[in-house]
């Protein structure tokens, strides 16, 4: 039998098996009976629907968008306050109502500022954006039998919109000034030994309270709750006596011709703590110079005495001697004749 010869068939429209084979090359798996696709029904079959594909997709995309904004806020916030460092070593430092706030660190790249507030919580504002570290709070302490607390905030020279509102703060201890301020040391406003009786008298410190725009004395302030405390021994020895007492002057017994030395300590009895001052500058009498001064009277009248017994000598024997003569004249001329 002949074969006839095989030749390329002419191109022509596809056929229906054509088209199957261009439709399972589009993941479109297809019968030899399905009907001819058309292209919107070609464009489904090759993306078959998936619920949870897109669904995915579309929650994703808002998701991470939050997730990098709050990562960026947060960022951005930490290297807002990465700098700032809050305050430590807070401490008091109070003399005679004289009271400073101080702590550390010495701040770079920010400030400080510092509130004060009673128990009550009514805060104040006193130093405000300093870049020391101390701030004076004598003036708002009014009342010195209240309590105080202040708060030392770490902040920017210069907010911006995304600074947190409420800056860094560091909490101090309470401080009442009645209780808390230290005494100063006091001062000896005059002294005398005469015979065996020891005088002092000390002089009451001016502190930093203001009352109707005076400077109030300890003595002011504290009344009867002050006293003094004198320490005195002899010059040649170092055993001390002590004495008190509720006013500011002091008479004590000692030994005649012994010269001594003394200081004086302001006390608040009634204080658990920092009842007592810093003791005062010694001083010392010198009864040296009394005795040579008495000396120096007794000497002065033996040589009184003497010069004296040696001019009423010379006297008495020059008016003797011339009453001898006168009385020698008045005899001779009788006795001649």
């Amino acid at each position: 039998m002949h074969k006839a010869p095989w030749r390329p068939r002419a191109a022509g429209p596809p056929t229906q098996t054509s088209a199957h084979l261009v439709e399972f090359s589009s993941f479109t798996l297809a019968s030899p009976n399905t009907p001819r696709a058309t292209p919107q029904h070609r464009l489904t079959t090759m993306a078959p629907p998936n619920p949870c594909v897109p669904v995915a997709a579309r929650a994703s995309v808002p998701t991470v968008l939050l997730v990098f904004l709050l990562l960026l806020v947060q960022v951005s916030l930490a290297s807002g306050t990465s700098d700032i460092v809050l305050a430590r070593n807070i401490t008091w430092k109070s003399i005679d109502f004289k009271t400073i706030l101080e702590w550390e660190p010495k701040p770079v790249n920010y400030v400080y500022s510092v509130e004060i507030s009673t128990r009550w919580g009514d805060w104040k504002k006193k130093c405000f954006q300093i870049k020391k570290t101390e701030c004076d709070l004598t003036d708002e302490m009014k009342n010195l039998k209240e309590m105080y607390i202040a708060r030392i905030l770490s902040e920017k020279p210069d907010k911006s919109d995304g600074d947190p509102e409420e800056s860094l703060h560091a909490n101090t201890p309470s401080f009442t000034p009645y209780l808390d301020t230290n005494l100063g040391q006091p001062r000896v406003q005059s002294f005398e030994q005469n015979d065996t009786k020891l005088k002092v008298k000390v002089q009451d410190s001016i502190t930093s309270f203001r009352h109707n725009g005076t400077f109030q004395t300890l003595r002011q302030i504290f009344h009867q709750d002050l006293t003094y405390t004198l320490y005195y021994w002899r010059a040649s020895s170092t055993g001390k006596k002590s004495a008190n007492t509720d006013t500011n002057e002091f008479s004590v017994e000692v030994d005649k011709g012994e010269s001594y030395c003394f200081n004086v300590q302001a006390v608040i009895p009634s204080r658990r703590a920092k009842q007592k001052s810093p003791e005062s500058a010694i001083h010392c009498t010198s009864q040296d110079r009394v005795v040579f001064k008495e000396l120096l009277f007794i000497v002065g009248a033996v040589v009184f005495v003497i010069i004296l017994i040696i001019v009423l000598s010379v006297t008495l024997y020059k008016c003797s001697k011339a009453r001898a003569k006168r009385d020698n004249k008045e005899n001779s001329p009788l006795n001649t004749a």
